[in-house]
């Protein structure tokens, strides 16, 4: 929904217009005052809104790929999410890998050609994918400086740490002010989301601390929430809508109690009216929060989380 998102962040309009008129190094054109010197890389799990992405001269997503049986898709293709949740209905393995050195080298690479003199690379934490280590990697064979960011997190909490690191470059920061800048956003973003079922975190290993609930997941419905880059439990509730109602009280107690600029992000996986019901009774509690930007997770994501996932964001303005 990318009117509605950009609708929903005013910061992000003017961003936007100032981040098309700022040209890299070596572009031709009068220069602004701040110089972009660095680049920002990222992968797709961060969420981003298509129009932002696009807007921002200085970022690249490298997409991560989804197996579903004996077939790779890439994270953009167009029916990608309704294939996995085909797949998922009819019992079909779907697995998630981490994107290969090879196409962050690339995008080293291609930020180098272009004139930029560094890279920050900001990715999903490394306790669910292994994507940071490709990055690494990747970085050791470049020959443009390159500052991996491991975000601890997922999601538009990752997309927030982006951001963060875009505005920085944007504003002439050196590449470690610029990965400082995108650490700091994350660590103040939360994640928190409701799951019908474990069932697909379980296969996929990524439970975590949630493994206790595991024996009685047909009984429950979890809240979860991501802590220092793992799945962690929040709580057990009886039944889908009292969840629901509960990460409603959640979201709205943590925005409530912040001083900064709030901001939402609310994803989910085939129920988007499940997702627009929850952005309009948290809109009323919190009438001085921009409305919610609503998207589908990723589908590196809802592979794991599964049908029915509602994920909520919250975070700040950059400072």
């Amino acid at each position: 929904m990318p009117d509605r998102n950009a609708a929903a962040w005013p910061w992000l309009r003017a961003r936007l217009a100032a981040l098309r008129t700022a040209p890299a190094p070596g572009a031709g054109g009068s220069r602004p005052a701040a110089v972009v010197r660095t680049a920002v890389v990222t992968d797709s799990a961060a969420a981003l809104p298509a129009e932002w992405v696009s807007g921002a001269g200085n970022l690249a997503v490298v997409p991560m790929p989804v197996m579903v049986g004996d077939e790779i898709y890439g994270e953009g293709e167009d029916d990608i999410l309704e294939t996995v949740a085909l797949a998922l209905a009819a019992g079909t393995p779907v697995k998630t890998s981490r994107p290969s050195p090879g196409q962050f080298e690339q995008a080293y690479r291609a930020a180098r050609s272009r004139g930029f003199e560094s890279v920050v690379s900001v990715h999903i934490s490394g306790d669910l994918s292994g994507t940071a280590d490709a990055a690494r990697l990747a970085a050791s064979r470049v020959d443009i400086p390159v500052e991996v960011v491991d975000s601890r997190t997922a999601g538009m909490a990752q997309g927030l740490a982006v951001q963060a690191a875009v505005e920085a470059a944007a504003e002439g920061s050196s590449a470690a002010e610029v990965a400082r800048a995108a650490a700091g956003q994350a660590g103040r973003t939360r994640v928190y989301f409701y799951v019908p079922s474990l069932e697909q975190l379980r296969r996929g290993g990524r439970i975590g601390a949630a493994a206790s609930f595991v024996g009685a997941m047909l009984a429950i419905k979890p809240i979860l929430a991501m802590e220092d880059g793992r799945i962690v439990p929040l709580e057990k509730v009886r039944s889908a809508a009292r969840a629901v109602a509960r990460l409603e009280e959640i979201v709205a107690a943590d925005a409530g109690a912040r001083s900064g600029s709030v901001r939402l992000a609310i994803h989910h996986f085939g129920n988007p009216e499940e997702a627009e019901s929850l952005a309009a009774r948290l809109g009323a509690a919190l009438p001085s929060c921009p409305p919610a930007q609503i998207s589908p997770l990723p589908a590196v994501l809802a592979a794991h989380a599964g049908l029915g996932v509602l994920a909520v964001i919250v975070g700040e303005d950059p400072a």
